[in-house]
């Protein structure tokens, strides 16, 4: 079965953007400090550590990298199953 609940879906997206502001920590910190102190010019004098940060944190939530976190799930949780299925047809 390869469906997974709401809460499971949930669960892996908030795992992905976690593991993605990770990995882009630096460059989320570079944004973060540009905007620091800035109202109205966060527009313009923080556009190249937008675009980074964005491009960074799409490598890590698109469609693509979700798609291997879930699978990956999958295959765990079929572990799972076929693990607590065999122990449990040898218990007496």
């Amino acid at each position: 079965m390869n469906a997974l609940s709401r809460r499971e879906e949930e669960n892996l997206l908030k795992i992905t953007k976690e593991r993605a502001v990770k990995e882009c920590h630096e460059v989320v910190k570079e944004f973060a400090d540009c905007v620091s102190g800035r109202t109205i010019s966060v527009a313009w004098a923080c556009r190249g550590q937008l675009h980074k940060m964005e491009e960074c944190i799409l490598l890590y939530t698109g469609p693509e990298p979700y798609e291997r976190v879930r699978t990956e799930y999958l295959r765990l949780r079929a572990e799972q199953r076929a693990v607590k299925l065999r122990d449990g047809e040898s218990a007496p």
